[in-house]
C-alpha cells in the first residue's frame, strides 16, 4: 500500500505544480494587464487516513488558488481624462451592456480603469465593461442617496452635448466700496423733498442711464450675470448699485441688458426687473434685514415670467415675445451662506470677485473630466461647465473572495460577502485618480524564481513515479 501511495503522491504533485505552473503562467501573461491581481497557489498537504504505525501511506498535496484583488499595483499616469485609477480598496461597478442594472447585460466589479467612450458615448473599458453611477439632473445636481443598482445608469459623456438647462442658482461674491463719495443725485434723491436730478428707481433711474442721450442715473458700480434661457439663449442681468446718503445704504436695481430681453410691469421702469436697497452692517456684512433687493436675503429669487405670458403686473416681469421661452425663477446668491456669493462693503475698491451659475447654453462638448470624488463634468465650447454624473463604487467585507471572470473582472460570492454602494472617498472605498491607471501587481522577478522552483518541484514529482516504478518492476521481477 505504502508503495501504490508513493506513485499517487509523484501523481498528486505533477498536478499541484502544473497549477502552480499554470497560475505563473498566467501572471507573467498579463503582467501588463490594466489593473490584474497577482494569482498565487497555496500548497496543502493531505495525510492518509490510515493508524497503521508500523507503515507509512503518503496523502499526497492539494492546491488553493488565491487571487489577491486587495493588493494595489502602481499607479501610471496617461493622457487621457477618462482613464481612472482607484486609490482604495474600492471596485468600479461595471455592466456587460450599455443598460441599467437589471435590464439587460450582467454587472460586475473591476478595477480596470482604462474607460474610453464608444460609439454612442457610453464609458467603456477594453474588456467591453460599461462604467455604472448615478446620473445628474439637467441642474447638474446628482443624487447619490440610491443604494441599489437600480438607481444607477451607464455614464454617456457625449449625450450631453447641445443639451440646454435653464439657470436657476447665479451666485455673485463682491466688495462695494465703503468710501464710494455720494452723487449729486443721490444726494438729491436723500433731500426732503427730494432735489432737482434726485435718482428715482422709476423716472429716473439707473436702468435708463444713456450718457449719450442724457437720461438716467449713471450708478457708482455694476455687476453682470450671465444667465441661460429654457432654449439655451444667453441673456444678461447687470446689477446697478448707487451709493444712498443714508450711512451703509445703497440704492439697487436688476436689470436686462439689453432691455429689450423682457418686458416690464407697472412700477418699473423699461428693462428693470427689480429695484430697492441693498444694505450693510457696520462691518461690513451684509444686512439682511434691511435690504430690499428682489426679495428675501441670503437667497432672493427673481421670478421672471413665460415669453407667452399674459402682460405682467405691477413690479412683475416676462420675457420678451418673441424670445419664445419659458418662465424661469432665478435664486440669487449673495448672502454668503453654503454654496451661495457673498457682498460685503469694506473701503477698498469695489470689484466682482467671483460670478458663478449653473444652467447649460446650448453649445458644443469640449472636454470631459472626472474629479477625486467621481463627479464626471462636462465642458462645453462656451466655457460653462456642469456635473453629468458620479463614478459609483462597491466595497466588500472580503474583496479576495470575489470570483474571477473574464476580462479582469468579478463577482460578488459567499466568501466575498455582498457589496455595498458607496462614492469615492468615502466608506473606505478610496478616491479616484483620473488621467491614470493601475498596473498589474504581478512581480516578474518573483514569477521567475517561483517558475524555477515549480519547475524543479515537478521534476522531484516526476522522479518519485519513476522511482516507484521501479520498485514496483523489481517486485514482479522477483514473481517470475
Amino acid at each position: 500500500m505504502s508503495l501504490n501511495s508513493a506513485m499517487l503522491a509523484g501523481v498528486a504533485g505533477l498536478q499541484a505544480n502544473s497549477s502552480a505552473l499554470a497560475a505563473i503562467s498566467n501572471d507573467i501573461a498579463n503582467v501588463n494587464t490594466v489593473g490584474y491581481k497577482e494569482t498565487r497557489v497555496a500548497f496543502e498537504s493531505l495525510v492518509n487516513g490510515s493508524t497503521d504505525t508500523s507503515s507509512y501511506s503518503a496523502g499526497g498535496v492539494a492546491t488553493r488558488n488565491q487571487q489577491l484583488i486587495a493588493q494595489t499595483g502602481t499607479t501610471s499616469q496617461t493622457s487621457s481624462p477618462t482613464d481612472l485609477a482607484i486609490n482604495g480598496q474600492g471596485m468600479f461597478v461595471t455592466n456587460t451592456q450599455a443598460a441599467s442594472p437589471g435590464a439587460n447585460g450582467q454587472v460586475t466589479f473591476t478595477r480596470a480603469g482604462s474607460f474610453t467612450p464608444d460609439s454612442q458615448g457610453y464609458l467603456k473599458n477594453t474588456a467591453g465593461l460599461y462604467l455604472m453611477g448615478w446620473p445628474a439632473d439637467s441642474q447638474g445636481n446628482v443624487d447619490t442617496t440610491g443604494t441599489n443598482l437600480g438607481d444607477l445608469e451607464p455614464i454617456n459623456v457625449v449625450s450631453v452635448a447641445g443639451s440646454v438647462a435653464s439657470t436657476s442658482h447665479a451666485s455673485v461674491n463682491a466688495n462695494i466700496n465703503a468710501s464710494q463719495p455720494i452723487s449729486a443725485a443721490a444726494a438729491a434723491a436723500g433731500a426732503a423733498p427730494p432735489g432737482a436730478g434726485a435718482y428715482d428707481p422709476v423716472t429716473n433711474s439707473m436702468t435708463d442711464f444713456n450718457a449719450t442721450a442724457g437720461t438716467g442715473v449713471k450708478p457708482d458700480f455694476t455687476m453682470q450675470i450671465p444667465i441661460s434661457d429654457s432654449l439655451g439663449g444667453q441673456h444678461t442681468l447687470q446689477i446697478n448699485l448707487l451709493k444712498s446718503s443714508t450711512a451703509n445704504q445703497w440704492y439697487a436695481e436688476i436689470q436686462a441688458t439689453p432691455a429689450s430681453d423682457i418686458v416690464s410691469g407697472s412700477g418699473l421702469a423699461a428693462g428693470q426687473i427689480s429695484a430697492g436697497i441693498v444694505a450693510f452692517n457696520s462691518d461690513g456684512s451684509l444686512d439682511m434685514n434691511n435690504t430690499t433687493l428682489f426679495g428675501t436675503p441670503p437667497n432672493p429669487t427673481l421670478a421672471i415670467g413665460a415669453s407667452d405670458a399674459a402682460a405682467p403686473g405691477a413690479g412683475q416681469v416676462n420675457w420678451a415675445p418673441n424670445l419664445g421661452v419659458a418662465a424661469q425663477d432665478v435664486t440669487i446668491g449673495i448672502g454668503g451662506t453654503t454654496g451661495s456669493g457673498q457682498l460685503t462693503q469694506f473701503a477698498s475698491p469695489s470689484t466682482v470677485r467671483l460670478t458663478t451659475t449653473d444652467g447649460t447654453p446650448f453649445s458644443n462638448l469640449s472636454a470631459v473630466a472626472i474629479d477625486e470624488n467621481g463627479f464626471v463634468s462636462a465642458t462645453f465650447a462656451n466655457g460653462t461647465t456642469r456635473n453629468i454624473a458620479r463614478v459609483a463604487m462597491a466595497s466588500f467585507p472580503n474583496v479576495d473572495g470575489l470570483t474571477s471572470l473574464s476580462g479582469n473582472a468579478y463577482q460578488a460570492s459567499s466568501a466575498s460577502g455582498a457589496f455595498s454602494l458607496q462614492v469615492a472617498g468615502a466608506g473606505g472605498v478610496g478616491t479616484l485618480a483620473s488621467s491614470a491607471l493601475e498596473s498589474s501587481t504581478v512581480d516578474l522577478s518573483a514569477e521567475f524564481s517561483n517558475l524555477i522552483i515549480s519547475q524543479n518541484a515537478y521534476a522531484a514529482s516526476s522522479k518519485v513515479i519513476t522511482t516507484a516504478d521501479q520498485m514496483t518492476q523489481a517486485l514482479l521481477a522477483i514473481i517470475r
